[in-house]
């Protein structure tokens, strides 16, 4: 089978997205530490792993396709809210999230003919949560490998009152943002 992308990233909801928009693709994920650096903003943390990544995976196979990689963050105020690294971990993050607004910043690296990237801002406001709910959800086991401890597509998106902004950014790969890129590296959706 043909493909006109190579996917530095396991996630299968990135998967999904591309599947969505009918993007054909190789995947070949990279693994990269995402402990953000000291004093770096939520929008410089998603851009330089989206980078990292894309330029990791076209490194490791020295290849001339087109190579798209992306990198999703919940941030609280200054606070940047990666996987949670155990229960208590998804526990802190969501009662925290509990009646707030926060942000997703989502960055898409794609490195092709050039190297161009793009990011997604998107404000996600949560209702006041039960500590049975978020004991619960954790149970469900959805939260476990989720930036914020929660998954918008999934059980998680019964926690949002408001979104403003992208929901597939949300996801992990904001569709319109990624769509321009590809465009400009000269892949066709409707062909």
């Amino acid at each position: 089978m043909s493909f006109q992308i190579i996917l530095a990233s396991a996630s299968p909801r990135r998967k999904e997205l591309l599947d969505q928009i009918k993007v054909t693709y190789q995947v070949y994920p990279v693994d990269l530490d995402e402990t953000p650096l000291p004093d770096e903003t939520p929008l410089d943390y998603v851009q330089r792993l989206a980078a990292e990544k894309s330029a990791a995976c076209q490194a490791q196979l020295n290849t001339e396709i087109p190579v798209l990689a992306a990198d999703t963050a919940v941030v609280l105020g200054p606070v940047i809210m990666g996987k949670p690294k155990d229960k208590a971990d998804a526990l802190a993050m969501l009662m925290q999230l509990s009646g707030k607004t926060h942000q997703v910043y989502s960055a898409v690296s794609l490195r092709g003919r050039e190297h161009s990237q793009a990011v997604s801002i998107t404000e996600v406001t949560f209702r006041c949560l039960t500590e049975r709910e978020i004991l619960s959800y954790w149970d469900s086991g959805e939260p476990v490998d989720k930036a914020g401890s929660y998954a918008i597509q999934g059980m998680g998106g019964m926690f949002v009152e408001l979104i403003k902004g992208s929901f597939s950014g949300v996801v992990g790969l904001p569709l319109f943002e990624t769509a321009e890129l590809l465009s400009k590296q000269g892949i066709e959706f409707f062909k």
